[in-house]
């Protein structure tokens, strides 16, 4: 074990995807798989496969694309029971590197009123699960949920009797984010000292951000002795969120004299990863988020501004540079070819297919035409957005507005439907934004309730491309004919609703403003019918009570549904 290297666990696609709102396609997911693995990470956890068909199906995929010998471990979460346990293992199958990931809690709160177990008992399930779990793989991490508010004593003897049975990576999980800095660094030292066994694992921190002291957390716990640190892009993650990863590793970096230790990440694909899950997940970063957020690196006050410009030290700890948010200007223009922009988004640390590029080239050549000066903020934009592979069931093909004062806002849509039809409706609407939503919920007539509109420029100045987000949650229909808050799948049962990200950019912030709102649609759609595809397969093949429990070959190369 090396003692000065701190393994980056990333949970993004798993802790990350189950916060409200921040549910990603399959495709989606594997983009973010493949650029974690640009960055270098040590451990993606993909999922958790018990939790549905798609769910496996997307951790199967992506330990196949992304799980290569030189590539990152791959992970999946199971819960302290056989049947989880099995799923976790058919679904990482084809990486190179694999990891079960099981957890039980151990503190009294969690024992007595979601598990109903006694202490004795947990004990006992732990031991028979994680001996389990390294029957089948070399590399196991267990985890005793709720750790930091557990009794010390029997927390120990939990951890003792999961590295007696196989564990290979002890994970201590302040759950709901309730420890401070010196209790969670001092309980990890702790641990180390007082359980046999300890010092030949790597004990791992898992920290929510419930009281803002999530990042904290997790550097006290390396400086107590931890060599694993749990985090995700953004920090997203349930609630609060988790510590996030670019802060970490940034933390890491720049302070190394004083910890140490390094990480393995590429640093420089900090900045592109905030921007992939953001877009993908319709939750724009913070301008005065830390490491890759607009103001980062910005200096308003003139002593700033007096200082940075005479040395960038005097206020900079880190250069933008070394998160990837180099902002150079662009040298090409509406005549260069595709030769020479190919090349540039190359150097920009992009690799797209041809179908992808020529999507972006076309985009490029239009944004050319429409605005003086184009540079790398802006062709970031346009990658981002349509590299998406947003499912295109229906296709926006013609918006036309009119709006102003003493007018009634008016829109005209026309979509080309799944089978090739065309269809047109008008709507009026409060602005001409609502009035194009109008007419789009007109054609599609599929309910849906409008969560979130933000609008962001992309770079200075009256010709800005702006980047618009959307967030919409599905609505079922209610027997009393208004929205009801669940739908009813295949097996008869209630599900609760989820929420669709859509994003896109454009020099012109309304048309922006339809294309995220049909994004959000199509894969509000899509994920409606990859959900009853794989209901009906489960339905069918007798597993209507339990759909997570599909065998691995009802399947077709592992894709969703």
């Amino acid at each position: 074990m090396d003692v000065d290297h701190v393994r980056i666990f990333d949970t993004t696609l798993r802790d990350g995807e189950q916060a409200p709102g921040c549910t990603m396609t399959l495709e989606e997911k594997l983009e973010v798989a493949r650029q974690l693995a640009r960055m270098k990470v040590d451990i993606i956890e993909a999922g958790f496969p018990a939790a549905s068909p798609g769910d496996w199906a997307a951790v199967h995929e992506i330990a196949r694309e992304v799980g290569t010998p030189d590539g990152p471990t791959i992970a999946a979460l199971a819960r302290a029971n056989k049947d989880d346990i099995d799923k976790a293992w058919t679904a990482i199958q084809p990486a190179a590197n694999k990891r079960i990931h099981t957890f039980m809690s151990t503190s009294d709160i969690h024992l007595e009123h979601q598990f109903r177990k006694t202490r004795g008992e947990a004990l006992e399930l732990i031991g028979e699960m994680v001996t389990y779990a390294s029957s089948l793989c070399d590399d196991v991490e267990f985890s005793p949920m709720d750790a930091t508010r557990s009794d010390p004593e029997y927390l120990f003897e939990a951890i003792r009797i999961a590295i007696e049975c196989g564990a290979t990576t002890l994970n201590i999980p302040d759950t709901v984010g309730y420890s401070t800095p010196q209790e969670y660094g001092d309980l990890i030292a702790a641990i180390r000292a007082n359980v046999p066994g300890a010092e030949g694992v790597v004990i791992s921190t898992h920290c929510h951000d419930d009281l803002g002291v999530a990042v904290a957390n997790s550097l006290a716990g390396v400086y107590g002795g931890a060599r694993q640190i749990e985090c995700t892009i953004n920090g997203i993650g349930e609630r609060a969120g988790n510590a996030s990863l670019e802060e970490v590793v940034m933390a890491l970096h720049t302070r190394e004299a004083f910890y140490g230790l390094k990480t393995q990440v590429e640093t420089r694909e900090l900045a592109r990863s905030s921007r992939t899950v953001s877009s993908f997940i319709g939750v724009p970063v913070p301008p005065n988020k830390a490491i890759v957020g607009a103001n980062a690196f910005a200096h308003e006050s003139g002593i700033h501004q007096d200082g940075v410009l005479k040395n960038r030290m005097t206020y900079e700890i880190m250069s933008a540079e070394t998160v990837g948010l180099d902002g150079n200007a662009l040298i090409l223009g509406k005549h260069s070819g595709r030769h020479a922009f190919r090349k540039h988004i190359e150097a920009l640390g992009y690799t797209l297919t041809d179908e992808d590029f020529q999507h972006v080239f076309v985009r490029f050549k239009d944004l050319c035409d429409r605005k003086k000066k184009v540079d790398d903020r802006d062709i970031e934009a346009l990658i981002v957005g349509e590299t998406q592979h947003t499912p295109h069931i229906y296709k926006l093909e013609h918006v036309q507005y009119s709006s102003g004062m003493g007018m009634v806002p008016t829109a005209t849509v026309r979509l080309v439907g799944p089978e090739g039809e065309s269809r047109t409706d008008s709507a009026h609407g409060t602005g001409p934004v609502d009035a194009i939503y109008k007419a789009i919920n007109r054609l599609i007539n599929r309910p849906n309730e409008l969560m979130e509109f933000s609008i962001n420029a992309i770079t200075e100045g009256l010709d800005a491309v702006a980047e618009v987000t959307v967030r919409i949650r599905e609505q079922g229909a209610s027997p009393s004919g208004g929205s009801d808050p669940t739908t009813i799948n295949l097996t008869g049962k209630r599900a609760a609703q989820q929420i669709f990200s859509g994003y896109s950019v454009n020099t012109d912030t309304i048309v922006a403003a339809a294309e995220a709102y049909m994004g959000a649609l199509n894969k509000m759609l899509a994920v409606r019918q990859e959900r009853m595809k794989a209901e009906a397969v489960a339905y069918a093949a007798g597993y209507a009570d339990d759909p997570g429990a599909l065998p691995a070959d009802l399947f077709d190369s592992g894709s969703a549904g």
